[in-house]
């Protein structure tokens, strides 16, 4: 079967962000312009506009009562949700996915191959923490982990599903291994850096941003900056600004949802990007790189991959507010080049990935046809 007669269909969680995982989506349609996109909710006004423009297929959430603003409330009925996509007419299913979208059924003869962010934190890794944050009264949260406890099953057998996995980095690929008993192709996330440039002169801020959710460490800066004085600005907005809003101090500025000039001003321009938690990847902290700004950075996850130490930013080890202060206070900017710093971002550019992407996709696609004929001619015992 020729690419030109293969029938893909793309898998996403829920179009309720603009992330990091969001942005891979966007990426995997343009490759894929043909296919659809199933996705248990979408909520336009929270998702990236540029997918009103795609054919997005949502599942039963998003005709529930406050099934696209609050689809939290449905975690119980999120398997059933794509269990019951109907994909019988593909040939190739390709899943995005952070959390549900790879329990999605397929047949035989189709491949599924799913694009890792990472298996479900909630459910496995970051259950406790998960639990503890959760914004609802004592009584109701002692019947949360039951509820965890069913969808962990669910997920566990969901990921044997999958033909192929693809993890967005080795911190992930060790978790698929550990939680999914599944080996996987790295395949580190496009980083689009084609409208990022370096400024000639810099300004006397640091940044940091993206999705204000409890496990960015977020609250882990503020207090580090708190402490220091120094001019922190934050983008972006999510579930934890009010509590990160009370905790800071007036040299603290929290900017909201920003557009994409405006963001590229602000990675051109910062001293730093500081990225305070554990990430998958780290596509934000990637981008200040392509802008010529070093990333301090927690050395855990993602991080340890993307972060040339003393090239293109630096580490911090304990997550504590003292270490990353400390780590801003001992530091030199005049010790790193913006245009070295650029290079090294370079190498995870869109057509890069695209370009290694297609190929994966074509080698699993050409085993799949030969796993399936030698099944097909293979005699009876």
């Amino acid at each position: 079967m020729t690419e030109r007669r293969r029938r893909v269909a793309l898998i996403h969680d829920h179009l309720g962000q603009d992330g990091g995982a969001e942005r891979v989506l966007a990426i995997l349609q343009e490759i894929y312009p043909d296919a659809p996109t199933y996705t248990m909710i979408h909520n336009p006004q929270r998702a990236n506009p540029v997918f009103l423009k795609r054919d997005i297929r949502t599942s039963f959430l998003q005709r529930l009562p406050f099934g696209v603003r609050r689809y939290q409330w449905y975690l119980p009925w999120m398997p059933n949700a794509v269990e019951r996509f109907d994909l019988s007419e593909y040939d190739l299913v390709i899943s995005n996915s952070a959390s549900f979208a790879r329990g999605v059924l397929t047949l035989p003869r189709t491949l599924h191959i799913d694009y890792c962010h990472s298996p479900t934190r909630y459910l496995w890794g970051d259950t406790h923490r998960y639990v503890d944050e959760l914004p609802y009264p004592r009584l109701l949260k002692v019947f949360i982990p039951f509820i965890l406890t069913r969808i962990r099953q669910w997920d566990r057998l969901a990921a044997d599903r999958v033909d192929v996995f693809f993890a967005n980095s080795r911190n992930v690929q060790q978790r698929v291994q550990k939680y999914y008993r599944r080996d996987s192709i790295i395949m580190h996330p496009p980083v689009d850096t084609s409208d990022l440039n370096m400024a000639e002169k810099v300004g006397d801020y640091y940044l940091i941003g993206g999705r204000l959710v409890a496990y960015k460490r977020y609250d882990l800066a503020i207090r580090a900056f708190n402490r220091l004085g120094l001019r922190l600005k934050v983008f972006g907005s999510g579930p934890e600004e009010g509590r990160l809003r009370q905790l800071a101090k007036s040299n603290i500025e929290f900017l909201g949802r920003v557009n994409r000039a405006e963001l590229m001003r602000l990675y051109r321009e910062c001293l730093a990007f500081i990225q305070p938690q554990e990430e998958d990847f780290g596509i934000t902290a990637l981008e200040a790189n392509a802008s010529g700004r070093p990333v301090i950075a927690y050395a855990a996850g993602g991080a340890l991959e993307t972060v040339v130490p003393g090239k293109t930013g630096l580490f911090f080890d304990d997550a504590e507010w003292e270490s990353l202060a400390d780590t801003i206070i001992r530091w030199r900017p005049e010790e790193f080049n913006s245009a070295a710093i650029r290079a090294h971002a370079e190498q995870f550019s869109v057509e890069r990935f695209k370009q290694r992407f297609r190929l994966a996709v074509e080698k699993a696609w050409q085993h799949h046809l030969q796993s399936h004929s030698e099944l097909r001619f293979t005699p009876e015992h």
